[in-house]
């Protein structure tokens, strides 16, 4: 996976005189407009920085009875949580449920099958607040909250920045940013297979290469003499998006860099986003 910019306007005014023996008034009312010019634009840097860090501090705010993402990571397994997240994707709508990735300033929280009409769901855009009750679970490695899940639409947005993980590779520490967004870069592109006529090819179609357009996309990369397999889960980037066509353009030795969702299921297994080629 994850946008906040703080813009500074100064502005200055000074008249010139023509003349050795210009105009005194002049000179003096040109002083007093760059000065005010120059002080206006200093309250409006202020005025706009209070603000964004007034809307931080409301993104960090929980509500009553809401816990803190550290409270939600220390919760039993097959407990009761209740926690406070900003939709920064949706994974998928189906029968009325609906799985999201979603996160606060603190980490991220994976709902999956929640109970959601097809009209929610389409409320539901990235930045979105929403309050969500269910039971948290545990499945092949991966921390979410369980299928049955409820939600409530609040006021709010967030947009969580990515976050560059390519060092925490084979590491342990990589599990901490699960379901998060984050970047990995400088990756070089490795065989994930063979075609029909036994050539080595640069993604394919399922884990296994038995499916089709439109499926979801399985590539290899490797850093550091380590490889790592890569998804495009159709779900979330189906084949008309920018990075499904770009993957489906890679060459083995590549060399990339790209952002997604990381997702635990047996071991890393990030969902991209976006591929550059470098």
């Amino acid at each position: 996976m994850k946008k906040k910019t703080l813009a500074l306007t100064m502005a200055m005014a000074l008249v010139l005189s023509l003349a050795a023996c210009g105009n005194s008034n002049a000179d003096v009312a040109a002083e007093s407009t760059a000065a005010a010019t120059t002080e206006a634009a200093t309250t409006e840097a202020a005025a706009t920085e209070a603000s964004t860090e007034a809307t931080e501090a409301v993104a960090d705010e929980k509500s009553e009875g809401v816990m803190t993402y550290e409270e939600y990571m220390a919760a039993d397994l097959d407990s009761e949580v209740v926690i406070e997240a900003y939709v920064q994707a949706k994974q998928s709508w189906w029968e009325d449920k609906a799985t999201l990735y979603t996160q606060d300033q603190d980490g991220a929280y994976f709902i999956y099958n929640s109970v959601c009409s097809e009209e929610d769901y389409a409320k539901l855009v990235p930045g979105t607040k929403i309050k969500v009750t269910g039971y948290k679970t545990e499945w092949s490695g991966e921390v979410e909250i369980a299928e049955g899940a409820t939600f409530e639409i609040e006021e709010g947005s967030y947009i969580a920045p990515v976050t560059d993980v390519t060092d925490l590779l084979g590491t342990d520490d990589l599990i901490n940013y699960q379901n998060q967004f984050v970047a990995f870069k400088g990756m070089t592109v490795e065989a994930a297979g063979q075609d029909a006529d036994g050539n080595d090819v640069a993604f394919l179609y399922n884990w296994d290469g038995s499916g089709e357009d439109g499926n979801d996309l399985y590539f290899n990369v490797s850093l550091n003499g380590q490889t790592y397999t890569f998804t495009v889960e159709s779900y979330l980037c189906d084949n008309t998006t920018d990075v499904y066509n770009a993957v489906k353009n890679l060459k083995i030795g590549d060399t990339i860099d790209m952002e997604g969702f990381l997702y635990w299921y047996e071991g890393v297994n990030p969902h991209i986003t976006s591929v550059t080629v470098k």
